[in-house]
């Protein structure tokens, strides 16, 4: 049998076809490959992405905004005057991204209108803060990423 550039081109398509029938069949029933973009509970976790979203916007109907800076002691974070420690109850969670170890959280305790986070507690580098506070029947969330 003759051998022409006919028949090269079809056994090229045949096997390139071949070669993309094995890809989608692995693809689709290999374990390894399954990567679905909806989660479980999908919905319960979309109302509790809107709180967050809800309690953002409620902070940036405050007064001022919150802002922050390095000192001597540790981090200030200043609150709008309107926040006060009388009214206030809520939590300050610090997240270092380089190491879980070093990841941790307390009670949000102001001095008047001022919140420190003590230098011992925070080592150089990047640090994500979140701080989740109630006052006057009103929720905040506030999320920053700094560099210390």
């Amino acid at each position: 049998m003759k051998w022409n550039w006919g028949k090269g081109i079809v056994v090229a398509m045949i096997g390139f076809m071949g070669f993309i029938l094995y890809l989608v069949i692995t693809m689709s029933t290999d374990n390894a490959y399954h990567h679905d973009l909806v989660t479980e509970e999908y919905y319960a976790k979309e109302m509790v992405y809107q709180n967050e979203i809800d309690q953002e916007s409620n902070l940036n109907n405050l007064s001022t905004a919150l802002t922050g800076q390095k000192t001597t002691k540790g981090w200030l974070i200043n609150f709008p005057e309107e926040i006060k420690n009388e009214n206030t109850k809520g939590t300050v969670f610090l997240y270092r991204p380089s190491n879980q170890k070093l990841d941790f959280d307390f009670p949000l305790v102001l001095s008047g209108s001022n919140l420190l986070i003590p230098d011992q507690r925070l080592v150089d580098g990047r640090w994500n803060i979140t701080i989740q506070w109630e006052t006057n029947n009103k929720t905040y969330l506030y999320k920053k990423s700094i560099l210390y």
